[in-house]
């Protein structure tokens, strides 16, 4: 599946779940217009290059505010993971276990991102293993959820 796919399986996201949302301040609001159109993009500073994610009105490496967004392709690989045995929230009670995972995004600098893999939450995952970024529509709430599919 290409990074541009929406995912065709039922919601992953249980009903009662609250969604994500964009900060009141705005500033995570470029990565959730991006979500919307199925692309994945990730700060970027616009004097040293130097890629960050999450979001931040500061640039970690030269101290900058001149930042902006970088579309990447959505392809990674796992760095980390952990299987969830326990729900954190009553909406969750069904639906473990469930993964997530570290993503590193290569052509990103680097930087790393967390989400859920998709598929058979008993599936092997194996650190280093490539994944591809899908993208769960909620037009209910205005947004798309980023989320992993191993290639």
């Amino acid at each position: 599946m290409t990074s541009n796919t929406a995912t065709t399986e039922k919601a992953y996201l249980p009903a009662g779940l609250p969604l994500p949302a964009p900060a009141p301040d705005g500033l995570d609001q470029g990565f959730w217009d991006a979500a919307k159109q199925h692309e994945l993009v990730v700060q970027r500073c616009t004097k040293c290059e130097a890629f960050q994610f999450g979001p931040e009105w500061i640039c970690h490496q030269c101290h900058s505010f001149e930042l902006g967004w970088h579309k990447v392709s959505g392809r990674g690989r796992i760095y980390s993971w952990e299987r969830v045995w326990h729900p954190v929230h009553p909406a969750l009670k069904g639906a473990c276990p469930y993964l997530v995972v570290l993503v590193e995004l290569p052509d990103a600098g680097n930087v790393r991102m967390v989400g859920n893999l998709l598929g058979d939450p008993m599936q092997e995952v194996v650190i280093g293993s490539e994944v591809v970024a899908e993208y769960e529509d909620h037009p209910e709430a205005d947004i798309a959820l980023v989320q992993w599919r191993a290639v």
